[in-house]
């Protein structure tokens, strides 16, 4: 499903509760709009700076912004749904972490100066959200990709690259580290005569057949997302990815474990 921006117009009160817009950090008028975008109808919705949204100070490439979300701070999350106000296609992506830390790495594009929020959604079924502004020289939603300039897209399309990194045997149980990065070109069909073209959903499972993760993705997601998660492993699993763009191209790949935690970044965000 791609979020087209619509004509600015009053937020119903239910949305925003206790005028929680004017208490809105970011002081963005068009997050009454986006809000009816990106949340369920009705939903209810306060700012809350237990969840961490970071990301680099500078745009060096609005293409490929990284963003880091950690809500590991808030109990029962349901789901995280990471997004960018003035962005012709607001969401990016909606994870819910079934059997996986509240954390989501992932680089995502900028078409011009804007906030970049999280909205966590919580056991009660509220909505928790944070953010920051960023500055971006723009055009990261309206320019071909790379691989659609080279005209290599096709040969690789919906190949999957993984890591998964777990605790040792004998080691106190952490979460694993699970970095994925997937070949598609995410299409936004904002450049001339290419329509618009994404990876769509990604499931992630143990290899004992436990559901961990999932991931409804939008074409303001980078080219060739990458992205990292936390799942919940047993000693001796590994995970496997299933995915499905907008053509209906699939993929199925495994990932083994390894021990020797990674930081818990994508290259470019801040530390946690």
């Amino acid at each position: 499903m791609i979020l087209l921006a619509a004509p600015v117009a009053a937020a119903p009160d239910r949305l925003l509760p206790d005028g929680a817009l004017r208490d809105d950090p970011l002081q963005s008028p068009f997050l009454p709009t986006v809000l009816q975008l990106v949340l369920p109808e009705g939903a209810r919705v306060r700012f809350d700076d237990r969840v961490k949204v970071d990301f680099p100070a500078i745009a060096e490439n609005q293409r490929q912004f990284p963003v880091q979300v950690d809500a590991r701070a808030v109990p029962g999350v349901k789901r995280i749904i990471v997004f960018a106000d003035l962005n012709p296609i607001q969401q990016a992506v909606q994870f819910t972490p079934h059997d996986a830390e509240a954390f989501i790495a992932l680089r995502i594009k900028l078409d011009q100066r804007t906030p970049v929020r999280a909205a966590v959604e919580v056991a009660d079924g509220s909505w928790l959200l944070a953010g920051g502004w960023i500055d971006a020289a723009g055009g990261g939603c309206s320019a071909p990709p790379v691989s659609r300039v080279k005209g290599d897209w096709a040969q690789s399309l919906m190949q999957l690259r993984g890591r998964l990194w777990t605790t040792p045997a004998g080691v106190s149980a952490a979460p694993a580290r699970l970095a994925l990065a997937v070949r598609h070109p995410m299409d936004t069909g904002f450049v001339d005569n290419i329509p618009s073209y994404w990876l769509e959903r990604v499931a992630i499972r143990s290899n004992t057949g436990r559901l961990l993760a999932d991931l409804e993705l939008n074409a303001s997601v980078a080219e060739d997302p990458a992205i990292m998660l936390m799942p919940h492993l047993r000693e001796g699993e590994g995970v496997t990815v299933a995915g499905r763009d907008s053509g209906g191209v699939e993929m199925a790949a495994a990932v083994a474990g390894q021990s020797s935690l990674p930081p818990t970044r994508l290259a470019g965000t801040p530390e946690p």
